[in-house]
């Protein structure tokens, strides 16, 4: 969907050398309901809610979705068994899929709810691979590839597809990564995930590694092996280091809604469907993505977890300006009966393209042009004397007016409810 006002906009991501090309397909894996769910912060959603929140994955056209870890006891056991059934019944493109570590207690569960629902059901079964996971836990490399080797042939055996995670892997020694893949896949993986478990890597970290695996374990394999990417944001470069796994090579990134996950949380999946759109990667650059701030907004009010005001496009703040120059360059852009010239004009994100709108405040830093648009936009008659006296008010303050503040300054016959709460 590109923008008409584009040769208006001198784009150095473009230039030759500078643009972004995915390596292959895009997929991206919807974390927000297992993984997210590790915050500290969080409370686990309701069924209902969970429901919900399914449905706006595949409004948004995501690919998988980690449905829970069904051995972590009965409640998460049923909650994914609704989950696929609801992905059954209303006959959802979104595919599911379940965590489990390496062992069959948390592999079997999977094959049941599989085997009952009637649908494919991938396991993501993971396991530690770092060296100094491997010390804390006094593992041996023998250990893991002996653990792997079990639990990869015991979820072949009993139908399930299977997804094959090393924690930590970007902290991992390069013989113990080919080592475990390898094994991995000789014995029925067809997905590997590589992890950046503790948010250690940089982009070019993250280039090195998937190079590294495909090179040295996929492509030797001989087998159609999907390799996903899995980040997390303790150094904020959760969204940068997806980005570069998918150019390096991967097929699919995991994220979760406003990045909610253990410590400071995994890579936003908001963020992953913006960048994807803008930069026009198939096939997000056709897909409507209108009802983010709804998926967005229903995954904060399900977790308990609030989406800060300056939080890159669904934030409050994102598309809303109190700045006279700021202010002025957009109003003239909505005088020209222009939105989309109004919505990229101060925006490097055009707001209607994920359901949000570009909002004229008025504060300390306000021009009369502020004044005169906001009062027009209530309906209201922006007379001189009005305007002034709102232009007053406003440099005195040491914020934002409220709408009550503002109408409070407007003539008897012009005071009522304004059309915007406080």
């Amino acid at each position: 969907m590109p923008l008409k006002h584009s040769s208006l906009i001198y784009d150095w991501n473009n230039v030759p050398g500078a643009e972004f090309r995915p390596a292959g397909r895009v997929m991206l894996t919807d974390e927000s309901l297992r993984d997210g769910l590790q915050s500290p912060s969080v409370k686990d959603p309701s069924i209902e809610e969970k429901l919900r929140i399914l449905h706006l994955m595949e409004r948004l056209g995501i690919n998988f979705l980690d449905m829970g870890l069904p051995g972590a006891g009965a409640r998460a056991c049923a909650d994914v068994e609704r989950l696929a059934r609801e992905i059954r019944d209303s006959r959802l493109k979104i595919r599911g899929n379940c965590a489990a570590r390496t062992h069959q207690n948390d592999i079997r569960p999977v094959a049941e709810i599989q085997e009952k629902v009637g649908i494919p059901i991938e396991v993501a079964t993971f396991i530690g691979s770092s060296p100094i996971r491997r010390y804390a836990e006094d593992w041996t490399g023998d250990f893991l590839l002996k653990t792997t080797e079990s639990a990869v042939k015991y979820a072949r055996s009993i139908g399930l597809e299977v997804m094959y995670v090393t924690e930590d892997t970007t902290r991992c020694d390069p013989e113990t990564v080919k080592r475990l893949y390898k094994t991995a896949i000789e014995c029925g993986a067809r997905a590997i995930v590589i992890c950046d478990t503790c948010g250690h890597v940089t982009p070019s970290g993250v280039a090195a590694l998937m190079r590294f695996v495909i090179d040295e374990v996929v492509k030797p394999s001989g087998e159609k092996v999907r390799v996903d990417w899995h980040g997390h944001c303790d150094r904020g470069l959760a969204v940068a280091n997806s980005l570069a796994a998918l150019a390096a090579g991967a097929e699919c990134v995991h994220a979760c809604a406003i990045g909610i996950g253990e410590r400071v949380g995994n890579t936003q999946m908001d963020q992953m469907l913006v960048n994807l759109k803008l930069m026009a990667v198939p096939p997000w650059d056709q897909q409507d993505l209108t009802c983010l701030n709804e998926y967005c907004q229903t995954v904060s009010d399900a977790t308990g977890v609030p989406i800060p005001r300056n939080y890159p496009v669904m934030g409050e703040d994102a598309f809303r300006t109190a700045t006279g120059v700021h202010a002025a360059a957009v109003i003239k852009a909505f005088r020209k009966n222009d939105l989309e010239l109004a919505n990229t004009v101060y925006s490097g994100v055009p707001s209607h393209y994920f359901g949000k709108e570009q909002v004229i405040e008025i504060g300390p830093m306000s021009g009369k042009s502020n004044v005169v648009f906001w009062l027009e936009r209530k309906g209201l008659k922006p007379d001189d004397a009005t305007v002034e006296r709102i232009y007053q008010k406003a440099k005195q303050s040491n914020r934002i007016l409220l709408d009550r503040e503002i109408m409070e300054c407007l003539p008897e016959k012009d005071r009522r409810a304004p059309a915007m709460a406080d």
